[in-house]
């Protein structure tokens, strides 16, 4: 059953040097301040993992947390590119990083496959394209019962993942509404996880058509951490703030600025100045 703690102590009870790491969330809330208590941490070795890894992994990658990382499609939304990846992958700074390259579709397989405990996602895609000729975990399987060939790649099973969610009830119940991603599956295929909502309330409101709930033996740890997701937004809280991901193009693409940016306003910073910001943002 899932234990409603502080974020400091969600992440240093569950993230591990060395784990594998799936933070998600498509757009829409997105864990903004559980990766910057990773940072704040001092966790080193994990391989990420994650659908359109944008800001928060170029951070992670950028501060030498990442040993590698499993995506499809990174790049800063709108902007252009990811300056932290591309120069660990380009320069081997701050440290060499592994990368392991997907489609969206292959990547949402490959976690339902995990959340089905099943040791691959098997799907028709793939084809005429050119990732089959550099990735080796991208192959092909036919079907025994009508002979198509289709596209195979292994289960995503991370040691722990992290979301974002709009609320939970004080026994652990997990309320996801809007544009939930893979958050349920990336959850259900982890060994832990953690999340974190904007509130804790008494209740949860009846689901809507576009929710989910995630039962309290499903979540390891939750967080109320409000404002968790920002500059990402969160339905019915805040807003996407666009400004801060254009300006991320200037601060991320210079070392010296990179690192002085993060130690003013992650590793000096608190989970409550996500508040302030969120605010800002509505």
């Amino acid at each position: 059953m899932a234990k409603i703690v502080s974020l400091k102590e969600a992440v240093a009870g569950n993230v591990i040097d060395g784990d594998t790491v799936a933070m998600e969330g498509f757009t829409h809330l997105i864990p903004y301040a559980a990766g910057h208590e990773v940072i704040r941490q001092g966790k080193k070795d994990l391989f990420l993992i994650r659908m359109t890894p944008d800001i928060i992994y170029d951070q992670l990658i950028g501060v030498g947390a990442a040993r590698g990382m499993k995506f499809s499609w990174g790049g800063n939304p709108g902007v252009g590119s990811l300056h932290r990846f591309r120069d660990a992958v380009e320069n081997q700074w701050p440290r060499p990083i592994e990368i392991e390259e997907h489609s969206h579709a292959a990547m949402a397989n490959a976690y339902e496959a995990g959340a089905a405990n099943l040791p691959f996602a098997t799907f028709r895609g793939y084809l005429g394209a050119d990732l089959p000729k550099v990735n080796p975990n991208i192959r092909s399987i036919t079907c025994p019962f009508t002979g198509e060939v289709l596209a195979a790649v292994p289960a995503i099973r991370p040691d722990v993942t992290i979301i974002h969610a709009l609320r939970a009830d004080r026994r652990g119940n997990v309320l996801l509404e809007g544009i939930v991603g893979v958050q349920k599956e990336a959850v259900l295929a982890a060994k832990r996880s953690i999340v974190t909502v904007e509130e804790i309330v008494d209740e949860l409101d009846p689901p809507s058509p576009n929710s989910v709930v995630l039962p309290s033996w499903a979540v390891t740890s939750v967080a109320h951490v409000p404002g968790g997701a920002f500059p990402s937004y969160a339905q019915g809280y805040y807003a996407r703030s666009n400004a801060f991901y254009i300006a991320w193009d200037e601060i991320a693409r210079d070392r010296t600025t990179f690192l002085e940016w993060i130690d003013e306003n992650v590793l000096r910073a608190s989970p409550d100045d996500f508040v302030r910001h969120a605010k800002k943002a509505a």
